[in-house]
């Protein structure tokens, strides 16, 4: 391959990982802002989500540059056309930080949050937060096996999530019907920032295996 073209690969690469990390810094602020009540860090979440869309634009526009000039194949088609579809992946990621903000921001002064489920929502941001750092470091590393991984840190996901469900579903739910909605979704949000880090880990794999995961293999 030709050196200044696998440069310009490699470029893509780096706005991928950038994507990643900047998704990641907008769920740490969007589950700090939900907890806190933060109504600032809420405004910041929203008014950033501008810079992960910059990155997929400059993403886009490099993509289309190398189709356009360098007509890849085989491979080189590969890693291009997986590079946009794992973009959209990350990019989604960061639309759902925003929602958590938003979520924020629309019931300000008041907490989504009750103290009884402050814990298990926590722990949903830190999950949330890792993956995505886990997600930089695999396509950093184009790692095959830390992306057949990824997937146990969204099952811990899940769990939280059908547990919120069967909580706010109950006829002792004491918080009312505005609060078990607001909850659920930011619940979902969540769920689904995990399920897009998956998705995207999952493209590692294809990128650089040319196969993907069995059924029955960890990253469903």
């Amino acid at each position: 391959m030709r050196e200044a073209y696998r440069d310009e690969l490699d470029a893509v690469s780096e706005r991928l990982v950038a994507m990643a990390h900047a998704t990641g810094d907008a769920m740490a602020q969007a589950s700090e802002a939900l907890l806190a009540t933060d109504i600032a860090l809420a405004e910041k979440v929203i008014s950033a989500d501008r810079t992960v869309d910059d990155l997929r634009d400059d993403l886009d526009d490099r993509v289309v540059d190398l189709l356009a000039r360098q007509q890849p194949v085989a491979t080189e088609l590969r890693i291009v056309v997986t590079a946009l579809r794992m973009a959209d992946d990350i990019e989604r990621m960061g639309d759902l930080a925003l929602h958590i903000a938003k979520l924020t921001r629309l019931r300000y002064p008041q907490p989504v949050v009750p103290d009884s489920m402050r814990l298990e929502f926590a722990t949903m941001g830190t999950i949330a937060r890792r993956l995505s750092s886990r997600l930089a470091t695999i396509i950093a590393d184009h790692d095959p096996d830390g992306a057949r991984e990824l997937d146990r840190d969204d099952d811990e996901m899940d769990t939280l999530h059908r547990r919120h469900f069967a909580v706010l579903a109950a006829a002792s739910w004491p918080h009312g019907v505005e609060s078990a909605i607001d909850l659920t979704l930011a619940s979902r949000y969540y769920e689904r920032y995990a399920d897009h880090a998956v998705k995207a880990a999952r493209r590692v794999y294809y990128l650089v295996t040319g196969s993907r995961p069995s059924p029955s293999g960890s990253l469903r």
